[in-house]
């Protein structure tokens, strides 16, 4: 059962969107935030690249979480609230869901109407377990429903969205979500893994021009939202490897000199410049472990398949006084 309703979402800009954008803008480097992408097409988008034959991350997770329920149900018993962040379709959340057999579903996601309709999607899929939507920034503070604040709580962050984030806002993140959960809680995260250039290049710049169309959708909601002028078709989308850093990093570069204004301001780019639009950093087996402890998060077991992505459980246990 779905039990809100907030209602269809807001066609002005948010006001959030709009000053990322600018500021980003205005930067030697130009770039916006990644989870600016996910307006409702962008988010139709994204799951379009779910199923893409060069994206692994979703198989590869899905696969894991498929094959942990017992180890899953006796770490976190039953009756818990599942809350997940950045639920977007929430395809991977039923094997969640019919593992441990929660109390209430909590949601969390950007993209209101996109949310509201995997939700009730959710909602007749199990009828009975109450469903709550939250349509929040989860990079900002998130009220959780009052229905869930005496239930034990299982945090769901899958498909390793925590490698978007730099190491410094992933690790203020996660000690956010230990915040918003409680001491006690538990979190099932998603974890891409370093494996070969070719194969991470691939999974973000697929021969079909998906992962390209998502890229560029943010130019769209650009204009569309912020009274832009930009040439879409002036931009091409390139995945880069940055080996230094452990990431790859997606980008649209102009190619040709470009003049435009959004909301008012006025805009100029050279051939060749770029604006980064997104991260995603890739863990090594002790790299991802550390992030979780710097984030307040005890990891309690790890599922990694054939190696290329990982599935960790860790635990909000109380902070150590020394040494």
């Amino acid at each position: 059962m779905l039990l809100a309703d907030d209602g269809p979402m807001a066609t002005r800009a948010d006001p959030a969107f709009r000053a990322d954008v600018l500021a980003g803008l205005s930067l030697p480097q130009k770039a916006v935030p990644a989870r600016w992408f996910y307006d409702r097409k962008g988010s139709e988008l994204f799951e379009d690249i779910t199923g893409l034959p060069e994206y692994y991350p979703t198989r590869a997770e899905t696969a894991i979480l498929e094959t942990v329920c017992p180890e899953l149900v006796g770490a976190v018993g039953e009756g818990a609230a599942v809350v997940e962040f950045g639920s977007g379709s929430s395809v991977k959340t039923p094997i969640v869901l019919n593992c441990i057999e929660p109390a209430a579903y909590v949601p969390i996601d950007i993209s209101g109407d996109f949310l509201r309709t995997s939700a009730a999607t959710l909602a007749a899929q199990f009828p009975g377990l109450p469903v709550l939507p939250v349509e929040a920034d989860f990079m900002n503070p998130v009220p959780l429903p009052a229905e869930v604040a005496d239930m034990p709580k299982l945090g769901f962050f899958p498909g390793s969205t925590i490698g978007n984030m730099e190491p410094l806002a992933a690790g203020t993140l996660l000690r956010a979500m230990r915040d918003w959960l409680g001491e006690g809680a538990m979190l099932l995260i998603g974890i891409d893994r370093i494996k070969d250039e070719a194969t991470l290049v691939a999974a973000y710049d697929d021969a079909a021009g998906v992962t390209a169309a998502f890229n560029r959708n943010l130019l769209d909601r650009i204009n569309r939202e912020l009274s832009g002028t930009v040439p879409v078709d002036a931009f091409v989308h390139e995945a880069r490897w940055n080996d230094d850093a452990a990431r790859i990093e997606m980008h649209l570069r102009a190619t040709r000199d470009l003049a435009f204004t959004v909301d008012g301001r006025a805009f100029a780019m050279q051939a060749g410049e770029t604006i980064h639009t997104e991260n995603s950093h890739k863990y090594g087996d002790r790299d991802a472990r550390l992030l979780l402890r710097s984030g307040g998060w005890t990891p309690v077991g790890q599922w990694c398949g054939d190696g290329a992505f990982c599935v960790i459980l860790a635990e909000a246990r109380p902070v150590p006084i020394a040494p």
